[in-house]
């Protein structure tokens, strides 16, 4: 049975192509204001203040793993930040392809790698519906052990160290996603498959869309009553069970559309439509043009896959407005 997160993480191709080592001393302070790709770092040695706009300040420790989504501003600086009046740092270039800030000439207080994830098909718009504002990771076994890996390959002028990093970083980003899973994030995608009974349906949605699916059936294969099943779906993943199937249908029939994989009426069997004049209506409804003339004016894209959805569509359908945060 398909495994919905790691349907996402593979849809998502994340990368981390813009990374590097930056050590610090004294008092410094940097800030990101502008949105872009997301903001990553891990924390090799020492400790420093991480600031995110709408949060109480994180103390950063050796160890700990942080994701923060582009839309958010966000600010690192020493643990005893500089007046509000004094200009941020600059990094500075080293000899050793690290990046200073603070006192130059210094031991340094922290060593962290920093940079920015990119993905297959870059859009910063659903990588943020899909997270919440702030991942930071802490005491986790399988993270510790990544970042252990991160500090010494980043300490290192080991030939192919760049390519490491970035395969390391990956991973760390997927396993911050899979850590965030649980009871308590905020409502989506994570927090549904956090919960065993939610999940059982969610992955049976993701293996047979075009089931013509009830909210009894899916709550049976929750093991739940339908009332119980209906508000716990609703409460955890922010829409219904029934919104969130259409969604991932549609985004389905758009990847099949697009790459003209199969006629109208094929697509409308496929994703749980017995005719394609029903189908028809909702896709108008849910895209906003018919899915004969969506087929023509879209062309294939670079980043669609063989076996699903392309990442625009799969994650935009789910994330982007439907999905809540």
């Amino acid at each position: 049975m398909i495994d919905p997160l790691a349907e996402v993480v593979r849809l998502l191709q994340p990368s981390t192509p813009r990374s590097k080592i930056v050590s610090a001393a004294g008092s410094w302070r940097v800030s990101r204001s502008q949105t872009g790709n997301p903001f990553f770092c891990v924390i090799v040695d020492g400790a420093c203040l991480l600031s995110v706009a709408g949060h109480e300040p994180i103390t950063l420790k050796r160890g700990d793993f942080v994701l923060v989504p582009s839309s958010y501003q966000c600010a690192m600086s020493s643990l005893t930040p500089p007046p509000p009046d004094v200009v941020d740092a600059s990094p500075v270039a080293t000899a050793g392809a690290e990046f200073r800030l603070g006192k130059q000439n210094a031991p340094h207080e922290v060593r962290f790698v920093v940079g920015h994830c990119v993905f297959g098909a870059p859009n910063v718009a659903l990588l943020v519906a899909l997270l919440p504002s702030v991942i930071h990771v802490r005491r986790e076994r399988r993270l510790i052990t990544l970042v252990r890996l991160v500090a010494d390959e980043s300490r290192e002028l080991r030939p192919g160290r760049e390519v490491i990093l970035d395969r390391l970083l990956e991973v760390l980003f997927i396993e911050a996603l899979r850590s965030n899973a649980s009871p308590h994030a905020p409502p989506g995608l994570l927090r549904g498959l956090a919960d065993d009974r939610l999940a059982a349906a969610i992955r049976h949605m993701h293996d047979n869309p075009g089931r013509s699916w009830t909210v009894a059936q899916l709550a049976s294969e929750a093991a739940l009553s339908r009332s119980t099943f209906f508000d716990r779906f609703s409460g955890a993943m922010g829409v219904t069970p029934m919104e969130y199937l259409l969604a991932w249908r549609m985004a389905l029939a758009k990847n099949l559309l697009r790459n003209r994989r199969a006629s109208v009426a094929e697509v409308a069997n496929q994703v749980g439509y017995r005719s394609a004049s029903t189908f028809s209506v909702a896709f108008i409804r849910f895209v906003g043009v018919p899915p004969a003339r969506y087929a023509r004016d879209q062309a294939p894209p670079s980043n669609a896959t063989p076996d699903g959805p392309s990442l625009d569509d799969t994650m935009g359908m789910l994330l982007t407005g439907i999905v809540s945060r």
